[in-house]
């Protein structure tokens, strides 16, 4: 018996990536600011989400930081929701680290100097869920939320799409649901080899 394809979530066009294709990540901040950006390769899709592997010397930028990774990690979005997921190796104090956004879109883009034809992109909105290799489990960075509320005008619904999801995926995460249970981390594991 084959497994049927995943479903087209609304954030992305028809079709999916290839696999192995490039996939540029880029966050911004609300009112369209810089974030976080780094290009990795498209791994598939499952029931829950996509996913794509940022290999060892995956450079990450954003305004006023630009660094090599000495580590490879696997990101996540799933089909539907507002979050995008980061799983990261064994040795990482950080194992699972989950970014509250919008709702991540996929969007085809013209290629440009060799640069990837594929993009998921969301706006951060500060809240994080955090879990530690030794299993401590923490929302991160309420103030700033708190502040971003009043500094960038996030509007009430805004406000409450992240809340929603932090509350769903906090408990997600604490119950081991996946795939915040293993199937990230087996993602990983088949990437890495």
């Amino acid at each position: 018996m084959t497994t049927p394809p995943a479903p087209t979530p609304a954030g992305m066009p028809s079709g999916r990536p290839p696999l192995g294709a490039p996939v540029l990540g880029r966050f911004t901040k609300w009112g369209e600011g810089r974030h976080w950006e780094w290009v990795g390769r498209y791994l598939g899709a499952d029931e829950f989400g996509d996913w794509w592997y940022a290999p060892v010397g995956t450079r990450c930028v954003r305004p006023g930081v630009d660094f090599v990774e000495t580590d490879g990690w696997v990101s996540f979005v799933p089909h539907e929701g507002a979050y995008a997921a980061g799983f990261y190796p064994a040795h990482r104090e950080i194992s699972v680290y989950v970014d509250m956004t919008t709702e991540p879109v996929w969007q085809r883009r013209a290629v440009v100097d060799g640069g990837p034809e594929w993009e998921v992109t969301m706006v951060d909105l500060d809240l994080d869920v955090v879990l530690t290799r030794e299993g401590h489990l923490f929302v991160d960075d309420e103030d700033e939320f708190a502040e971003h509320q009043v500094a960038l005008g996030y509007p009430p619904e805004v406000v409450t799409l992240a809340e929603l999801w932090r509350d769903r995926v906090l408990a997600a995460v604490a119950a081991g649901d996946e795939p915040f249970g293993s199937v990230g981390h087996d993602w990983l594991r088949r990437a890495a080899r």
